[in-house]
């Protein structure tokens, strides 16, 4: 029995669209196919494999008349990239002019990535591509030819098998139909208005830690978050901040919001409450995670994940940041 090839869309859109057009949009590529997926805040895939015979188009056919609908209709341009799975249809969105496609066929994929710089690889940070750098590996191709036990040995076991999974061009992920992220929110009404910048600090921590747990218990990501104080003379001010990589990981998470309140700049304002919210949500299986050389990333990970069993098991407080202890 022969497996179906799979033809997968992604189009990026080159004027970022209001949350209702957004919706208009997914409405729009559901006509084409129902297996369409946001990839807010301005993208969206499409797995064209059962739309082909409908339309009797050939896939390259079809996206563009895709994008043709998209200027027609909304006078959005855009540019696509078309691929045997999620990954490759995103790098190939990339290399596209807005108006253009590009289409990576499967018998041609090996070769097209082969020559590509590997930091054109999902989850391919500056650490990552220093260390290999320093070998002398800066394409895709030299790190298919690489045997695994070197990449391993550069990189550590972990980090060595998710970049040679890329690099071969393998992504399993379904293009799995959802709604435009939602949101998630924790907020705190402090018991007396508070000028000290350390409490202040700490209550926003705990915000933090409380949405990064909230996070990990409904396996989601966000990808942005947004601080906002509520004074005593009841106004209020906000800041939002686009997190480098989208995420679940309670430190990532205090470290952004940290930022945002460092931001604000309250020096002596007479703070009543925060809140944080965080939105830009994705399933975590569907979220690429930054290839991290630090042992103590995953350390802080698996002792992150005990603290979570012990939470679910003796309850909310059984388990704190040392910096939230009483």
């Amino acid at each position: 029995m022969t497996t179906r090839q799979r033809h997968i869309a992604h189009i990026h859109l080159h004027a970022a669209p209001e949350e209702t057009r957004y919706d208009d949009i997914i409405e729009l590529m559901s006509g084409v196919t129902p297996h369409v997926q946001a990839v807010p805040p301005d993208a969206v895939q499409l797995d064209l494999t059962s739309a082909l015979r409908y339309f009797d188009l050939s896939p390259y056919e079809l996206i563009q008349t895709t994008q043709l609908r998209l200027k027609l209709l909304y006078g959005i341009d855009s540019s696509a990239g078309l691929a045997g799975n999620r990954m490759l249809a995103a790098m190939a969105a990339d290399t596209a002019a807005p108006g253009h496609a590009t289409w990576v066929p499967a018998d041609r994929a090996a070769d097209w990535l082969y020559t590509r710089p590997v930091t054109a690889l999902p989850g391919i940070g500056r650490a990552t591509a220093d260390t290999l750098g320093r070998y002398g590996l800066h394409t895709i191709g030299q790190i298919t030819d690489l045997p695994m036990a070197t990449l391993q040995r550069l990189l550590g076991a972990g980090p060595a098998r998710l970049l040679a999974e890329r690099a071969h061009g393998r992504d399993p992920r379904p293009v799995a139909p959802a709604e435009p992220a939602a949101h998630l929110t924790a907020d705190v009404v402090l018991d007396r208005d508070c000028l000290d910048p350390a409490q202040q600090h700490r209550a926003v921590l705990g915000l933090a830690d409380r949405v990064g747990q909230r996070l990990r218990g409904e396996k989601q990501v966000a990808g942005r978050l947004t601080l906002t104080v509520r004074y005593a003379d009841r106004s209020s001010s906000a800041r939002t901040r686009t997190l480098p990589e989208a995420t679940d990981h309670s430190p990532a998470l205090a470290a952004t919001a940290l930022g945002l309140l460092t931001a604000l700049g309250l020096q002596r304002a007479r703070v009543r409450a925060f809140a944080i919210r965080a939105d830009g949500l994705l399933p975590t299986g569907n979220a690429y995670r930054q290839l991290s050389l630090d042992p103590g990333d995953g350390r802080a990970r698996a002792a992150e994940a005990a603290a979570d069993r012990a939470r679910r098991r003796f309850g909310p407080q059984a388990v704190r940041p040392a910096a939230l202890a009483d």
